[in-house]
């Protein structure tokens, strides 16, 4: 996916949960238990966490691709050298 969509999915996805936290502050969603907790279990971090990543995300992949990758051997393992032995 190409950065332009991914923010585009992302900026609409944080204006459009955001409605539910207009409901709860300035509607009658604060009265309804089900759907006070469900503002403020569900729809609130996530609203939090869309807008740090269309602020700090470029951050966040940069940090990730930068990341070194372990290595795994391709092949059989090699014999090493035998335990070292120590004259007295």
């Amino acid at each position: 996916m190409k950065a332009a969509t991914e923010r585009l999915l992302i900026r609409w996805f944080h204006i459009l949960a955001s409605v539910p936290i207009l409901g709860y502050i300035y509607g009658p969603v604060a009265q309804i238990p089900a759907a006070a907790a469900m503002v403020k279990t569900v729809i609130l971090p996530l609203v939090v966490l869309s807008g740090f990543w269309l602020w700090k995300g470029h951050v966040v992949k940069k940090r990730i691709a930068a990341r070194p990758q372990k290595s795994t051997p391709v092949g059989p393992r090699k014999p090493g050298p035998g335990p070292l032995k120590l004259k007295a």
